[in-house]
């Protein structure tokens, strides 16, 4: 029976082993901006996290190697710490419950609900909240704009509305409902990582963040003009329930 892994004792401070960190900064962010700067609408997508972290592991693992750490083991335990693995429970959880959503029709369902029970002076911010509400139920802000921006840019045509507003409204509602989101990967993160609880995490992000959406709401209403909005077409109140 092999002896179970140790923890390495703590190496001493050294500025080379921030490399591998900016080895991924680097790969990622500069994939991201050079394929936004080529006009992708989803530039930071094109090179996937994952991808762009190997070259930097593999790094952290020659600079453990030549310290006289099992990269190896010292890799594996990492990757079986019970954090890690609830995340990327989680994580696969939510991303099939957002994908079966948006399959069934929920999140149009939403958006087709939310607009039809809107007064026309108000379509700005209730965009804000069905943005808001589809991003705290599936937890990913970049799944709800690809959801909702189609269905509010041809409301906006529709209407006359100012496209840059529409889109304004649903990006700020969608960041707002992913930073409460309880399945949201970011949310998990934070909170398992720093060791706190999820209503902890929950509560201070609300103070901070409730604020800002009251004041996003009230210059939406202020910027927006009134204009008569034709819902998209009538879906059953049932596909909301997920």
């Amino acid at each position: 029976m092999n002896d179970p892994v140790r923890p390495a004792a703590p190496a001493a401070p050294s500025a080379l082993a921030l490399t591998p960190l900016l080895v991924f900064l680097a790969l990622f962010f500069g994939a991201g901006m050079y394929y936004t700067a080529q006009g992708e609408t989803m530039g930071f997508y094109q090179l996937r996290a994952p991808v762009a972290i190997l070259p930097a592991l593999a790094l952290g693992a020659w600079l453990a190697w030549r310290r006289g750490i099992a990269p190896l083991e010292t890799l594996l335990a990492g990757m079986g710490h019970s954090n890690i693995m609830l995340m990327c429970l989680v994580f696969l959880l939510a991303g099939a419950f957002a994908a079966v959503s948006r399959a069934v029709g929920a999140v149009d369902a939403v958006v087709a609900l939310g607009l039809g029970a809107l007064p026309p002076a108000l379509i700005l911010p209730g965009l804000f909240l069905v943005a808001c509400f589809v991003a705290l139920s599936i937890g990913t802000s970049m799944g709800t704009i690809a959801a909702v921006v189609p269905i509010a840019l041809g409301v906006a045509d529709a209407a006359g509305l100012d496209g840059a507003l529409v889109l304004g409204a649903v990006v700020g509602g969608a960041m707002f409902g992913d930073n409460l989101s309880v399945i949201s990967d970011t949310t998990i993160a934070t909170t398992r990582s720093q060791g706190c609880r999820m209503r902890d995490k929950f509560r201070e992000n609300f103070k901070i963040a409730l604020p800002a959406a009251l004041a996003t709401m009230a210059l939406l209403a202020v910027l927006g003009d009134a204009a008569p909005v034709v819902a998209p077409d009538a879906a059953s109140p049932w596909l909301v329930l997920p």
